[in-house]
Parts: C-alpha cells; structure tokens; sequence
C-alpha cells in the first residue's frame, strides 16, 4: 500500500472487516516517519487492483476492502494526513426502496456475503404515492443505491457495480461475459414472474408453473458445464450473477414449491450457496425472513 501526503490528493476506499486497531498498528511506523502538518490534508493511498475513490481532509472515510492485505483490513474508519485512526463512520452503502425483498435481496445478499455494512431507507406506500421521491428518483422508480457520492438506480447496474467494486465479475473478460449472460438471463425470467405477480397471478399462475421448467432448464446447462455443476454459476469464484439467481431461486421455491426437484444441480447449488456462514446468517435474520418476497403478493 502505498501512501503520500498532499492538499489535492486521493485516497483509495478499500473495506472488510479486521480491526481499527489492526490498522493503527499497521500504519504507525509510517505514521511516524511522516511529518506533522499544521493543518488537515489528505492521504493518497493505493492497493494495486482496487479502484481510487477521491476523499480529503480529516473526516472521509476510508474503507479498507476484502482485497487489502490483513493487516489493512478494518471497518469504516476516518485517516488525517498523519495517518491516525480517528473515529467509526456510518456504513459507506445505502438501499433505499419498499419493506420488500424484490429487486433488492440480491444486492442485500451479496453485501452480507462479502462482509459488507449498509443502511436501509424504507419507503412506504404512502410516501411514495406522495409524489415527491418518485419525482427525484431518475426513472422515476426505486431500488435507489448510494456509494459513496455515487447514486445509482436500476437494480442490474448497482450489481455490476458491486461486482467491479468487490472483484464479482469472473477472472478474465471471457468469465464476465458469460456472467453478464447469466444476468442478463436472471433478468428474463424476473421480468416473466414480476408480470405474474402485478398483472394476472389468478389467471396466469397454472401456465407460469407449467412452463417455469423450461425457464430453469439453462441455468442447470450452463451449472453442468462448469466443473460439473459442483462450482458456481461461472467459473471458480463466486459472481454477482450467483446471487442474482440464488435470489431468483429461492422466490420460485417458495413462489411453486418443488420446482427444483427436477433440477439435482440447481437445487444443490441453491443449498450449497445458501449454507455460506455470512450467506446462511443472513438468510436467518429476521430483516430476511420479515421481508415479503414479492411487494404486490404476501409470500
């Protein structure tokens, strides 16, 4: 890691989940051969293969990422330019959209798992219909995600974001296309089943169960060709387009029960995904399990 003392400098947003202390130890010996500025500036600081976010001064957060080498490793924390620890800060990510799962559990899923904080901003009916956030919001619609100074809307690109963000996007550019397939593909079908639910649940159910087979049936193809169906989605790590469909699945478990029981692959890799230690915690949590799966049907 490399740092440098300036009054326009960056410093690098990296974050897991070590201690502040870890930190503290880490830096002192550069902390002290630094000189003492008279007033605040900022601290440039860069772990190769993590983006820059811009920060200065004495108050910014500097998050210390999962790619960081342990001894950098630390929740939110603020740095001066001499390097020292200063206080906790609130959590660099915030979601703000409706008491539902939706098209947000996927992007919550994927924050858990890899260690992340964030914050929820609800947003109830009745707001909403006020008017004034869906005048605000870009496409005049929510999920709305913040990073930082970075709004984001549509629930795919804060994915992707994340993905880039936290090394989710495959290892080369061939595994980042294929995972942008399975995205794309994970979109298809949440559109088939969000019409299903807002437009014609009653009359369209019995055909939407009829052909969900051949909607899963790619995903078990694609599962099966990749280390025989015994890995992720895509390649050897884990992608945000895992979960994306870990999301997807679950609703159609509970949405059509039994509809992965043709499917040995796809209903082993929802189990094998869903027993991650951070994954399985979150899953069990009551922000989950309190959460309707589908805003507009109460399952």
């Amino acid at each position: 890691m490399t740092l440098g003392v300036g009054s326009s400098s960056k410093a690098t947003a990296l974050q897991a989940g070590y201690s502040v202390q870890m930190l503290g130890a880490a830096l002192a010996p550069l902390n002290a051969s630094l000189p003492r500025p008279a007033t605040p500036s900022a601290v440039t600081g860069h772990i190769p293969g993590v983006g820059r976010r811009g920060m200065s001064g004495w108050s910014r957060v500097v998050n210390i990422r999962s790619r960081a080498p342990p001894a950098f490793r630390c929740a939110a924390v603020t740095l001066p330019a001499t390097c020292i620890v200063r206080s906790f800060l609130v959590p660099p990510y915030t979601i703000v959209y409706f008491p539902a799962r939706g098209r947000c559990e996927a992007l919550r899923m994927l924050l858990a798992d890899q260690g992340q904080s964030w914050k929820e901003e609800v947003v109830t009916k009745d707001t909403w219909h006020q008017g004034s956030l869906k005048a605000s919001c870009l496409f005049g619609q929510l999920p709305k995600f913040q990073d930082g100074d970075l709004t984001l809307y549509q629930s795919n690109a804060m994915l992707r974001h994340l993905g880039r963000s936290l090394g989710l996007y495959g290892k080369d550019q061939l595994e980042a296309a294929l995972v942008d397939m399975i995205n794309d593909g994970v979109e298809d079908h949440r559109k088939r089943c969000s019409y299903l639910i807002h437009h014609n649940y009653e009359e369209g159910k019995a055909r939407y169960v009829q052909e969900l087979p051949g909607h899963l049936k790619p995903f078990e193809t694609v599962l099966a060709q990749n280390q025989g169906g015994q890995a992720f989605i895509v390649g050897d790590q884990i992608s945000f387009a895992d979960y994306n469909l870990l999301d997807l699945l679950l609703a159609h478990q509970a949405l059509v029960p039994g509809c992965l029981d043709s499917f040995p692959l796809l209903s082993a890799y929802v189990a094998r995904l869903s027993a991650r230690p951070k994954l399985k915690a979150f899953l069990a949590s009551p922000e989950h399990m309190n959460r309707p799966i589908f805003g507009g049907l109460q399952i």
